[in-house]
């Protein structure tokens, strides 16, 4: 068993035999595109075509704890454009079931920072499962485009040296089995009762046998 960083074969593995990883593309796709797919070291996702794009021209106020509808407005397409000095929410593509003993750490594509265009992922915790929310930021004055069905952002796998006590799935992490682009939420204290009911270790990586308790 080999804990940290995840090499391109053990990607591939637990795509096949886990489907940690759905449609999940083996090879990296570069011709003309964005790349995406498996890298050495990480998986390239790409970003789907809806989108939730900011914008003040309603005066809404940004608020993590109720959002408002009036700060954005809904869009479909193979494109879409950033107002200047502000972003959009997308969604991968891909869905993800992480291991109970890996966590994924999302980083942007160097293209779209040379551009100016940053994305901001939080980790893909131990025991989630669902599709990615990616906020995509324009931090220059001008529109900015990005491309749905080409890569977006790099997910790096890290493999603990031993599950957690308690997984994202097991503590019933609010944004679980999220689907379509999700928006804030704040925990209501219903789900407390889900880190109690651990259940036991699944999603065995390659070269791990499960232990006995």
């Amino acid at each position: 068993m080999t804990t940290g960083l995840q090499p391109d074969r053990w990607i591939r593995e637990m795509a096949m035999r886990e489907r940690m990883i759905e449609p999940f593309e083996e090879r990296l796709v570069r011709a003309g595109v964005l790349s995406y797919g498996v890298s050495s070291y990480g998986y390239d996702m790409r970003l789907a075509d809806e989108f939730l794009v900011f914008t003040n021209v309603w005066g809404a106020v940004v608020d993590p704890k109720k959002l408002d509808a009036a700060a954005y407005i809904r869009h479909v397409g193979e494109t879409c454009l950033i107002p200047p000095n502000s972003f959009v929410l997308g969604r991968s593509v891909e869905r993800f079931r992480m291991p109970r003993d890996v966590t994924g750490v999302v980083i942007g594509k160097s293209t779209y920072a040379r551009a100016g265009i940053l994305v901001n992922v939080t980790p893909l915790e131990a025991g989630w499962e669902g599709t990615v929310t990616i906020e995509v930021s324009n931090l220059t004055p001008l529109p900015a485009r990005v491309y749905a069905g080409e890569g977006i952002a790099q997910v790096l796998f890290f493999q603990g040296a031993e599950p957690p006590e308690t997984s994202y799935g097991d503590r019933g992490g609010i944004y679980q089995k999220q689907t379509g682009i999700t928006l804030p939420r704040v925990a209501d204290g219903s789900r407390g009762a889900a880190a109690r009911k651990r259940p036991a270790a699944r999603n065995t990586p390659p070269g791990r046998s499960k232990k006995r308790r």
